[in-house]
């Protein structure tokens, strides 16, 4: 409800009985997709501990792994990110040498995972928790996510809408199941220029391709 009729009431932080409550999961999709560094062609899966991510650990106490549902939303969710840090520019752009530095991966899992709906309203409703889980404070979010984690339940991860693009799904994968995951392909996305689908990707999102090589 609003407070003051003007300004939302803080997002709530995890229930104290949240484990306790049985969550609502959902199966992964047979296919993931996530843009990373070139420089790390051999080791295209990351479980970072950075602290600095939505949903990343607060303390460091598990590994996150960004995948998304489609190429779109691994696109918009990193190079849609480092466009925003552009404050001074005030259109959407894509480098040749940005393109080039990184690579595409598709990731499938071994066995379906086991997702906790942050996606969907009914997902969130259960939880006693709402949209702004995943566009709101990254300090919150992160202690949402870690009681998550310590749940009973033991799920593999977390599904949510981008942030940039809210029709595309993504989900934040806990280490405990990197075992379940296989990179079945990498390619790049420009060699030299932009790949077919990675023009496609550019156009539908209205970003401008500038060649610095």
């Amino acid at each position: 409800m609003p407070r003051n009729g003007t300004h939302p009431s803080p997002h709530p932080e995890p229930p104290a009985d949240l484990a306790s409550s049985r969550l609502p999961l959902v199966p992964a999709v047979p296919l993931w997709f996530r843009i990373y560094d070139a420089q790390y062609h051999d080791h295209p899966l990351y479980f970072g501990r950075s602290r600095e991510s939505r949903f990343d650990a607060p303390a460091g106490e598990y590994g996150i792994l960004y995948i998304a549902q489609d190429e779109y939303g691994a696109f918009i969710e990193t190079l849609g990110r480092d466009n925003v840090k552009e404050k001074e520019k005030r259109r959407n752009f894509v480098t040749t040498s940005a393109l080039q530095k990184r690579e595409l991966a598709r990731v499938e899992p071994r066995q379906p995972l086991r997702l906790v709906d942050l996606a969907s309203g009914r997902g969130l409703a259960r939880l006693g928790a709402d949209g702004r889980l995943g566009t709101g404070d990254y300090k919150l979010a992160q202690r949402w996510a870690l009681a998550l984690f310590r749940h009973p339940e033991q799920p593999d991860g977390l599904l949510y809408r981008s942030r940039l693009d809210p029709d595309r799904f993504c989900a934040a994968i806990y280490d405990r199941a990197e075992s379940l995951l296989s990179v079945v392909s990498q390619e790049r996305l420009a060699d030299p220029s932009p790949t077919p689908l990675v023009a496609k990707i550019i156009d539908m999102y209205g970003f401008e391709w500038v060649e610095d090589v």
